[in-house]
């Protein structure tokens, strides 16, 4: 049974910091890009960030230079550190394991609250 849980979540103000967590069991993942997204009711689901074996491979304009994705293939578990936080970063943000071709489907977590204000 394949599963993707993520913590880390919370409440903080402006120009603060929370790291969230994925933990992730019942998939090859170190075959796996790793992907965290985001979503606020109304809008469509943006990708935030991925990371493949070699580190990460996409981070969205809006949160470079704030944002690091990490992954750790020995615990099978992604992070996403995340640094002076703006309003605009309040979502619903969701940890993804991509699929692989045809093969192999993508997983997604449950989702995890962030919620910045003052």
């Amino acid at each position: 049974q394949v599963q993707l849980l993520e913590s880390g979540g919370g409440s903080v103000q402006p120009g603060g910091s929370l790291r969230l967590s994925c933990a992730t069991s019942g998939i090859i993942f170190s075959a796996r890009v790793m992907g965290w997204y985001r979503q606020v009711p109304g809008k469509t689901r943006e990708l935030v960030a991925t990371i493949n074996n070699y580190g990460p491979i996409f981070y969205a304009d809006s949160v470079k230079g704030r944002f690091t994705i990490s992954r750790d293939n020995a615990k099978a578990a992604v992070d996403l550190q995340m640094n002076s936080l703006k309003p605009e970063d309040t979502a619903l943000y969701f940890c993804k394991a991509e699929g692989v071709g045809t093969t192999w489907r993508d997983y997604w977590g449950q989702g995890i609250q962030v919620i910045v204000s003052s």
